[in-house]
């Protein structure tokens, strides 16, 4: 059985978006991919990039 995680890292989150490890990260900088900082490591809560996703969606429709 597959664990969703209740985090991701940015590398992770990229490789869901379809997009480069580089500009995830320029996304998480600009404020764009939502982010938590945990000491030195960053981490994007999954609830929180779904909601970004599904608040995209609307929008297209």
């Amino acid at each position: 059985m597959t664990e969703i995680k209740p985090v991701l890292t940015v590398t992770e989150a990229a490789g869901l978006l379809g997009i480069s490890r580089a500009l995830a990260y320029q996304l998480v900088a600009r404020g764009e991919i939502p982010a938590v900082h945990l000491g030195r490591r960053i981490v994007v809560p999954r609830q929180a990039l779904d909601a970004l996703l599904a608040k995209a969606t609307e929008q297209s429709a």
